[in-house]
């Protein structure tokens, strides 16, 4: 299941944190066992900081701990550059921007290297009050391919194509690689957009086949598609549903 809401409009101008919460979002829908690795390397994260929060400087624990976060770190690394991988295979120039993503960050990617600069940084990191080295750190960064402007800079019309593009490469990605589209959740999804990206936008849904769940503050939104249409009606405190042509 892949979703875009309207908060997710900010994603371009957010701090690194949304980005890279999205970023393993998009790598989770196409690499399943991501979110096992990345759930082993936030929980040694997590106690190496307490660590460091608490001045233990035992190089012991420090060494085991470090040594899960290398391994999980490696394989969250490659998992998040396969992804983008994919999602480049099926990216495509249409009335929505295609996009050439990259992932920002400091430090190796490798076990060995990454746990030999965790060892190395144990002194910054005391310093600092928490871990400054590894993919927890990493920044997802994306440029208008066209243009080659990056998305931070762009207009707020661009910023929300190249969002959409984004989605919509992904559902192919998962298209491609599982055999079967993924239900889309797009609220709000056509706000602002013109009436050539709205119809390029269905186009895209019905080429890829997905089951799509569209919001919209009007039935004009969407025509142009097949789609059954239901309003939402609030009278007295409650909400209804009825169906429109």
């Amino acid at each position: 299941m892949l979703w875009l809401t309207p908060a997710m409009d900010r994603l371009w101008t957010e701090g690194a944190a949304e980005r890279r919460r999205y970023l393993d979002r998009v790598t989770l829908s196409l690499v399943p066992e991501h979110g096992e690795v990345a759930l082993a390397y936030d929980r040694a994260l997590r106690e190496r900081n307490r660590l460091i929060r608490d001045g233990v400087r035992d190089a012991g624990w420090y060494a085991a701990l470090e040594d899960a976060m290398a391994t999980a770190g490696a394989r969250l690394a490659t998992h998040r550059a396969a992804a983008l991988s994919r999602l480049a295979a099926v990216a495509t120039e249409t009335a929505f921007p295609r996009a050439d993503l990259s992932i920002e960050g400091e430090g190796p990617r490798d076990a060995a290297g990454l746990r030999e600069a965790l060892r190395e940084g144990r002194a910054r990191d005391l310093a600092a009050g928490r871990t400054l080295a590894g993919p927890h750190r990493d920044d997802l960064r994306a440029v208008y391919a066209a243009k080659g402007v990056e998305a931070r800079l762009c207009s707020t019309g661009e910023q929300k194509a190249l969002l959409v593009s984004l989605v919509l490469a992904n559902a192919r990605a998962v298209a491609a690689g599982f055999g079967k589209a993924p239900v889309l959740l797009l609220d709000e999804i056509t706000a602002h957009l013109d009436d050539n990206r709205r119809a390029s936008l269905f186009r895209a849904i019905q080429a890829l086949g997905a089951q799509a769940f569209m919001t919209g503050t009007g039935p004009e939104l969407f025509t142009g598609i097949d789609a059954q249409r239901v309003a939402v009606d609030e009278t007295d405190g409650a909400s209804a549903l009825r169906s429109l042509p």
